[in-house]
C-alpha cells in the first residue's frame, strides 16, 4: 500500500484554493474511483489518465486506486486535474520514485489519450495565487506563457506526460518559460480614436476629464447622434495606464473565461459594452459552472452601458451593490462565489423614449406619464450612486461645420495623470475609494464653498451618500489643478451635476 500527494488548484473566483490530491494504490479487485466532490468532467479523467498512461509506456496498475481531492468540501471541475491524477498513479504505485520532494512543484494540465497535454482555462488565476506557495508551476506548453505574466513565478512547459516524469525524475529538464518584455500596450490605440474626434461639448469632456481624475461613474443623457457613444469609447484614452498588479488582476478574471488572454492585450484598460439584452447572469456572472460577469470583467476597467433604460429593471439593480463594495458576491445552492468588480461605470441614455425631447429641430411626440415611465427605469438608488449626470444638447450641423478641434487625448491624459498622483501622494487612493472619514480629513472646503453646498444640499434634498461623491467629485475637480482647498467653482462645478439630475 503506498500513498502520493500532489498539488493542484481550483478556480473559485479570483481565488485558487490549494487542492490536494491523494492517490491510494492498495490490493485487491482492480477499481479506479475519485473522491473529493468531482464534476463530470473530473469524473471521466479515469478513462483519459488510463490511456494516457499506457499509452506513454507505463504499467497501469491492476490494483485498486482511490484518488482524494481534497478538501472534499470544494466543488472540483475541468481537466486540470488530469496531471497530478496521472502523477499520483505514477508515484504511489512505485513507476515513479516516491521519495522524491514533490511539495515544491504545482501541476495543472489536461490529458490526451496518447499522454500529451491540452491547455486548460484559468491558468493566469492559479499562478496568480501558486507563487505564494513558493512553488514551481508545472503546465501545459500552451498555457506557460500566459502563466509567466506572473513575476517571481518559476513556470515549466510540458508537451506530455513523459517529459513530467522526466523532468521529476532528474533525467531531462523542463524548459523554463521566459517572460517576454510586455511594453505599453495601453498607448497602443489601435482604433485610432481621440477625444479631438469630436467636435463641441465641452462641458461633457470637462466632466469626462474630471471622471477620469478620480475614476467616478457617469451618466450622460442626450438626443440620439449627439456624441454619447463617441466620448464613452474615448474615455479609455484619457486614463492613466494600468500597473502590473491591475493587469495581472483584470488578465486573471479574463482567463477564468473559454478566451484566451493574447499578449498584445496586456496592460489594456477593459473596456465592455453588453448589449442591453444582456441577462443578469451574463452581467453578474454564474451558471453551472460559475464565471465571472460583464461588471468583473471590467475590473480596473471601463463599463460602458449604451440606452440605460432599455436594460431590464434587474440587471440595472445588480449594479448596486458591486458600485459601493467594488465585489460582486455570487450565492447558489451548491457554491458561493466572489469575483472583484471594481470597475467605472459609464452610461447614456435618451432624454425620453423617442428621443427628441429637448431637440431644437425634431417634435418629442412623449406624454408625460411616458417620459416618466421611461426614466423611472432607472431607480433613485441606483441614481444615487451615479457621480455625474451630464446634460448633452443636440449641435446643428452648421454648428459643427464651424467648431475649431478641441484637444487632444494626450493632453487631456497628461493632467488626469497628474491629477491622479496628486491624490496618490496625498491619501494613498484615488477619489472615489475615499470613505466618509477620509472625506472630513482630506476635502477641506472654503467657507463660500461650504455655504454654497450647504444650500444646494438643503434644496436640492441630496441624500447622505449624494452629498459626499458630491464633495468627492469636486475634490477631483480641485486636483485636476492641484488645489488643495476646495473652492467655490469646484463645489458649483460638482453640484451642477446633480441638480441636472433633479431637473
Amino acid at each position: 500500500m503506498s500513498l502520493a500527494r500532489l498539488y493542484s488548484r481550483a478556480i473559485r473566483g479570483m481565488q485558487a484554493p490549494e487542492v490536494i490530491v491523494e492517490v491510494h494504490v492498495a490490493g485487491g479487485l482492480p477499481a479506479f474511483s475519485i473522491v473529493g466532490l468531482p464534476d463530470t468532467e473530473v469524473k471521466e479523467s479515469r478513462d483519459r489518465v488510463r490511456s494516457a498512461i499506457a499509452m506513454s509506456g507505463y504499467d497501469f496498475p491492476a490494483r485498486r486506486i482511490t484518488v482524494n481531492l481534497a478538501p472534499a468540501d470544494l466543488p472540483k471541475e475541468s481537466g486540470r486535474y488530469d496531471l497530478p491524477i496521472a502523477l499520483g498513479v505514477l508515484i504511489a504505485s512505485g513507476i515513479i520514485n516516491p521519495q522524491l520532494d514533490y511539495s515544491k512543484f504545482e501541476f495543472a494540465g489536461e490529458l490526451a489519450l496518447d499522454g500529451t497535454l491540452r491547455k486548460i482555462h484559468g491558468a493566469l488565476a492559479m499562478a496568480y495565487n501558486a507563487k505564494e506557495s513558493a512553488r514551481s508551476f508545472i503546465l501545459p506548453t500552451y498555457n506557460a506563457v500566459e502563466a509567466s505574466y506572473v513575476e517571481n513565478l518559476d513556470v515549466f512547459k510540458a508537451k506530455c506526460l513523459n517529459e513530467v516524469v522526466a523532468h521529476l525524475c532528474g533525467e531531462d529538464k523542463l524548459t523554463q518559460e521566459i517572460r517576454e518584455h510586455i511594453a505599453d500596450n495601453w498607448l497602443n490605440n489601435d482604433l485610432k480614436l481621440d477625444f479631438n474626434q469630436v467636435k463641441g461639448q465641452t462641458p461633457v469632456k470637462q466632466a469626462l476629464e474630471i471622471a477620469a481624475a478620480g475614476r467616478h461613474s457617469v451618466l450622460m443623457i442626450g438626443n440620439p447622434g449627439c456624441g454619447k457613444s463617441m466620448l464613452s469609447e474615448r474615455l479609455i484614452t484619457i486614463l492613466p495606464p494600468l500597473n502590473n498588479t491591475q493587469a495581472l488582476e483584470s488578465a486573471s478574471i479574463h482567463s477564468l473565461t473559454k478566451n484566451e488572454v493574447p499578449l498584445v492585450n496586456w496592460g489594456k484598460i477593459p473596456f465592455r459594452s453588453p448589449h442591453h439584452t444582456s441577462s443578469a447572469i451574463a452581467m453578474a456572472g454564474g451558471g453551472s459552472n460559475p464565471k465571472p460577469g460583464e461588471i468583473s470583467l471590467a475590473h480596473n476597467g471601463v463599463l460602458f452601458m449604451d440606452e440605460m433604460p432599455e436594460f431590464d429593471r434587474r440587471v440595472l439593480e445588480i449594479l448596486r451593490e458591486p458600485l459601493e463594495t467594488k465585489k460582486i458576491c455570487i450565492s447558489r445552492a451548491n457554491y458561493n462565489v466572489e469575483y472583484p468588480a471594481d470597475f467605472q461605470l459609464i452610461a447614456a441614455m435618451n432624454p425620453c423614449p423617442c428621443g427628441n425631447k429637448g431637440h431644437s429641430q425634431n417634435l418629442c411626440k412623449c406624454s408625460t406619464e411616458q417620459i416618466a415611465r421611461y426614466q423611472g427605469k432607472i431607480s433613485a438608488p441606483l441614481l444615487d450612486r451615479i457621480d455625474l449626470v451630464v446634460q448633452m444638447p443636440h449641435l446643428k450641423p452648421e454648428e459643427l461645420h464651424n467648431m475649431p478641434v478641441g484637444e487632444n487625448s494626450g493632453a487631456i491624459r497628461n493632467r488626469v495623470i497628474k491629477a491622479r498622483e496628486f491624490q496618490l501622494n496625498r491619501q494613498n487612493k484615488l477619489n472615489y475609494a475615499l470613505n466618509n472619514e477620509e472625506i472630513e480629513v482630506f476635502c477641506p472646503l472654503e467657507s463660500k464653498a461650504e455655504e454654497l453646498l450647504k444650500s444646494a444640499s438643503k434644496k436640492l434634498g441630496l441624500s447622505a451618500r449624494a452629498y459626499y461623491r458630491v464633495l468627492k467629485t469636486a475634490r477631483s475637480a480641485a486636483d485636476l489643478v492641484s488645489s488643495e482647498i476646495i473652492e467655490l467653482q469646484h463645489i458649483a462645478q460638482s453640484i451642477q451635476y446633480r441638480y441636472i439630475f433633479n431637473n
